[in-house]
């Protein structure tokens, strides 16, 4: 499958190597104008050359590609972008342009198709002006940006003309077009030139059709338009890849090429000539030798036959938000396979917190692709562990870790090609998290869309990662972040998730047609009022898959008497044990009373921890959020909700 190779750098030196030459070059160039050292000419075109170049800065900072850390991305791309527009911002211009990678080619909705349309004899003049069709595809979606996004570009807009009205005024703008108006329309004319006409002009898909042809790459004299393009001939790699920087494309698609091949990518020379795979392959047995290709791995679950605590340190706690934290775990190398994990799975947390014996189930935030092992606590006021992680709980403190449980996520297939959508509020963010970055990693023709809820900005959960996730499968997620106390959001998306939104969103974008997996988590409110809005609307109840970090009780269950005695065989770790049940208690209750190792977290039948295989007798469960149909046919049950029905029952932990 398509492998991006490295992650994004710690800091990419190349990339700010090229910021600090084309400011160096800018700068000596302008100064040679002003003290009349050089020609006009000479300053435009050694000008332009540098407002070219910063443009691939700021295109890599709005994809987070040169570095890890979101500011220095902000800062370069705020640093660069007025070299290449001095109209439109940079959170605009980011903005402007995941869309363009979203909706590549289509007519309607893609801002770069007024670069590749109308007749021939307009284009450079359409070139030219590429920002200002930004500045009218932006003044068409205005009422839907962030007020304080809006506002920037406001702030620059009237800082540019207010800067050439003083121009014109003190005589100096003869100067002012030298040094800078007539560079930066040069350049913007070959960047529209190179990075939006020849990669997508003439091509019929767009994005969503068929991404591997909705763009084309470039083949041949590598050693001069890799360099002269700014690896732009490539440019099939970067929108399978946003967030890889310029300077990997190349070695990429070298790593991919037999897949890209595979799946049709649209190919053609640098002079033009359109190639098939077949025709390609001959093309280069003449050019170059043929080159290894990496494989992409499946990750692997949990290695344990069944759950079993263990004891581990804690590795970092990184606050998130004011009321959430982030703890990760440094798992030892010979627990690694056991603590193996799937997307969606949680772990059960114990602890002693003044001599009382303490659990709480909590969420993996990870994608099962990468070792580390993380969960994200919110504070609940008064709760006893999340109270103590936020406030005590540091590097090299040690916690009992059960091994991972829980089935929310559902199966990959690296070939498939789905639409998933998870609606999550508040901390229900944390399983979906390593939902949807796991699934679009293994997946390279699936997509996501998120539905977020939160208070504000400052509250949301992640944030910093969801927006890298973002900028990294441009073309394949799309997070829809609602908010229901900042005064400056979208008013489209200001409030809460709620039914009206949810209908509005079901009879257009997220239509029940074209969404094959609906994943609900967060309060119970908002998961069930979801779950029966999607029944109602005809949606098959195995499609849609639900987790709960809390139980619920309907005030039936405690009115309901239990006076059933069974005799409980219960398995655990390998080994059996029989013990008589109490009337009216569950089977985990009777199986703590002569074992504490029973596994449990949530006791509401939410998180699925005590989950066991019925292998003898009958039992009735008060409740069950967290066992799918398929887990119940194939004989499961929660034992924190399971009272038995008949004289004897016989349950198996261990069972996978």
């Amino acid at each position: 499958m398509p492998d991006p190779g490295e992650p994004v750098p710690a800091l990419a030196l190349p990339t700010v190597g090229l910021f600090l030459a084309a400011l160096a070059v800018f700068v000596f160039s302008t100064w040679a104008a002003l003290v009349e050292r050089v020609p006009p000419l000479v300053t435009i075109a050694v000008n332009a050359a540098a407002c070219f170049a910063m443009f691939t800065v700021a295109h890599d900072a709005s994809h987070y590609s040169i570095s890890r850390a979101r500011w220095v991305n902000r800062l370069f791309g705020r640093l660069a972008m007025p070299f290449v527009s001095a109209v439109i911002s940079f959170p605009s211009f980011g903005y402007i342009h995941i869309e363009h990678h979203r909706h590549s080619n289509d007519d309607e909705n893609d801002p770069d198709t007024f670069a590749n349309r109308g007749p021939w004899w307009q284009l450079p003049f359409r070139w030219a002006a590429m920002d200002l069709s930004y500045g009218v595809f932006y003044a068409r979606n205005l009422s839907n940006r962030p007020k304080t996004e809006v506002a920037e570009t406001g702030m620059l807009l009237l800082a540019t003309v207010t800067g050439v009205i003083v121009a014109i005024g003190t005589g100096y703008f003869w100067m002012l077009a030298v040094v800078y108006l007539i560079p930066e329309r040069i350049a913007l004319m070959v960047l529209a030139w190179w990075f939006d006409w020849l990669p997508h002009h003439g091509l019929p898909f767009t994005q969503r059709e068929n991404r591997y042809r909705a763009t084309r790459a470039r083949v041949g004299m590598e050693w001069l338009f890799m360099p002269m393009m700014l690896s732009q001939n490539y440019h099939l790699v970067h929108h399978l890849h946003p967030s890889i920087p310029f300077y990997r494309y190349l070695g990429t698609w070298r790593r991919n090429e037999q897949v890209y091949l595979e799946r049709g990518a649209e190919i053609s020379t640098v002079f033009g000539q359109r190639l098939e795979p077949e025709q390609y392959l001959e093309w280069k047995k003449l050019n170059r030798k043929l080159l290894r290709l990496l494989p992409v791995r499946m990750p692997k679950g949990s290695s344990a036959p069944y759950a079993v605590f263990h004891k581990l340190p804690v590795a970092d706690v990184k606050r998130l938000t004011e009321d959430s934290v982030m703890i990760s775990f440094d798992v030892p190398g010979e627990l690694k396979q056991e603590f193996a994990f799937d997307h969606g799975q949680h772990l059960t947390v114990r602890t002693d917190l003044g001599g009382k014996d303490v659990r709480r189930n909590y969420s993996i935030c990870s994608p099962s692709t990468e070792p580390q092992l993380r969960i994200a606590v919110k504070h609940i006021p008064g709760g006893a562990f999340s109270t103590f992680a936020m406030e005590q709980l540091k590097a090299g403190d040690i916690l009992e870790l059960m091994t991972p449980t829980g089935q929310f996520g559902t199966k990959l297939d690296p070939l498939a090609e789905k639409h998933y959508v998870a609606v999550v509020a508040g901390s229900g963010i944390t399983p979906v998290l390593s939902i949807v970055a796991t699934t679009l990693e293994i997946e390279t023709e699936s997509r996501f869309t998120l539905i977020y809820g939160n208070r504000t900005r400052e509250s949301t959960m992640f944030r910093a990662e969801l927006d890298e996730l973002e900028s990294r499968f441009a073309d394949r997620l799309e997070i829809l972040h609602v908010l229901s106390r900042d005064p400056l959001h979208t008013p489209a998306l200001s409030g809460r998730v709620d039914r009206q939104k949810l209908e509005r969103w079901l009879s257009t974008k997220l239509r029940p047609e074209s969404v094959d997996e609906w994943f609900l988590c967060g309060p119970f409110e908002l998961v069930t009022m979801t779950r029966c809005l999607l029944l109602e609307h005809g949606l098959d109840p195995g499609r849609v898959h639900l987790e709960l970090f809390f139980g619920y009780s309907d005030g039936a269950a405690s009115a309901r008497e239990h006076t059933q005695a069974a005799r409980v065989t219960f398995k655990l770790s390998g080994q059996e044990r029989v013990v008589d049940l109490v009337p009216g208690d569950t089977i985990l209750e009777t199986a703590l009373r002569v074992c504490n190792d029973a596994p449990y977290a949530c006791m509401g039948g939410a998180c699925g921890t005590c989950r066991a295989r019925l292998l003898d007798g009958t039992v009735e469960m008060d409740h069950n959020f967290a066992l799918g149909k398929d887990e119940l046919d194939r004989g499961y049950v929660l034992t924190c909700q399971s009272h038995p029905t008949s004289a004897t029952v016989t349950v198996d932990y261990d069972a996978d």
